[in-house]
């Protein structure tokens, strides 16, 4: 979707029928936690469409999901506002973060659209303009039916800026996982019988230029630990017959999952050959490699598949539609830069640890849920304020 086409009201896609939810991220860091609110709102029973806009560009790929609507923000002018709310007609706004717009929240409240103010940051009411124009931000800040903190400090700022207390709530930021990846439960306790007691490591979506610093760094941490059990995901299942050849020529001791025999105590790789097995290998293994990270021109994948089932994580340096996402795990340490095999098999060596692997596992699982009452906080409003007005409606 153009940028022309979100301002100027010009060749946008068409509404859906029934109620819209408007989602507004300022803030491209914020994208991911936008997302998964976007999806869960989707998944409610009202037969709810959402609308998500975005005020700045970012560096991860397009949102793959025809049911969500993601476009750039409109502009301020007032004949791109109205047409931009004739069109979507929103019943509701949530707000994220910030970086208030008085023109767009002044043509909201003028179409009736109720407002939410979520995961407020002290850091979106800092430009100059909130401070010099205290009856303008004042005026903002009225419009919201509620006002949603990240910290205690943000609200003071927003409490110093003219917002009535009574509409405050601190809750925190909105929870960026998603759900977890679900597996069939009888395999999995089968397959950790049959492996119990043996030290696993998982190396999720590697590709064929990341197989033999993936394969070199189980070699050397097998030496420290005998009985280790790598398993091995390509990034493109079509890949699998390649995997084999190179597992072939090395004389590795390996399975295909896709062949139905179970690990043998002998078995050193499990090649995961099939799709839709992630919940599966995350919950079996203390700690996952995400590759698509260790080359040049990669860009990574979702840390938090992994996290939120309580695995830890090792990544290379080229994670770039995965950045913040794979920052705030390192700075929890729940996650581990590596650079190359020789680190690969350091850090796995260090981790594979039982005390090391569990004090990791936790922390990425903490980080994973957190915001999760914030987010649950966000979705019964949006649902109360959908029941009210259909109410008012009928």
């Amino acid at each position: 979707m153009t940028r022309r086409g979100a301002r100027g009201g010009e060749d946008l896609p068409p509404r859906p029928e029934g109620p819209l939810v408007w989602i507004h991220c300022p803030r491209a860091g914020r994208r991911k936690p936008a997302e998964e609110l976007a999806r869960r709102l989707l998944q409610m029973d009202h037969g709810v469409s959402v609308l998500l806009t975005l005020g700045e560009p970012d560096r991860l790929p397009p949102i793959d999901d025809p049911s969500l609507i993601t476009l750039p923000a409109p502009g301020d002018e007032t004949s791109v506002l109205q047409s931009f709310f004739a069109h979507w007609r929103p019943a509701l706004l949530v707000w994220l973060s910030g970086d208030l717009r008085p023109a767009l929240l002044a043509q909201a409240r003028r179409a009736g659209c109720r407002m939410l103010l979520a995961e407020a940051e002290e850091d979106g009411f800092t430009a100059p303009r909130f401070s010099l124009r205290p009856n303008q931000t004042r005026r903002m800040l009225e419009r919201f039916d509620a006002l949603c903190a990240s910290t205690a400090n943000a609200a003071r700022r927003l409490q110093r800026l003219g917002a009535d207390p009574a509409k405050i709530e601190i809750t925190g930021p909105l929870q960026e996982a998603g759900a977890a990846l679900p597996c069939n439960e009888d395999l999995r306790d089968e397959l950790a019988g049959e492996l119990a007691g043996r030290p696993i490591w998982l190396s999720a979506m590697v590709h064929r230029e990341e197989l033999a610093a993936v394969l070199d760094a189980h070699r050397r941490a097998s030496r420290l630990a005998h009985r280790l059990l790598l398993l091995l995901v390509p990034d493109d299942p079509e890949e699998a017959g390649a995997f084999r050849e190179v597992l072939d020529e090395e004389g590795w001791r390996y399975l295909s999952w896709s062949e139905g025999d179970m690990p043998r105590e002998e078995t050193q790789v499990l090649l995961a050959d099939t799709r839709g097995d992630m919940g599966l290998w995350y919950r079996l293994s203390p700690v996952t490699f995400m590759a698509g990270s260790l080359m040049r021109g990669m860009k990574g994948h979702d840390p938090f598949e992994p996290a939120t089932l309580g695995s830890a994580v090792l990544y290379g340096p080229f994670v770039a539609h995965h950045l913040p996402a794979y920052s705030r795990l390192a700075q929890a340490g729940a996650a581990r830069l590596i650079r190359d095999s020789d680190s690969l098999a350091q850090g796995l060596s260090r981790i594979l640890a039982p005390d090391q692997a569990a004090t990791m596992a936790t922390a990425a699982w903490d980080v994973a849920t957190e915001g999760a009452e914030m987010t649950d906080r966000v979705f019964a409003w949006v649902a109360e304020a959908l029941d009210e007005s259909l109410e008012g409606a009928s």
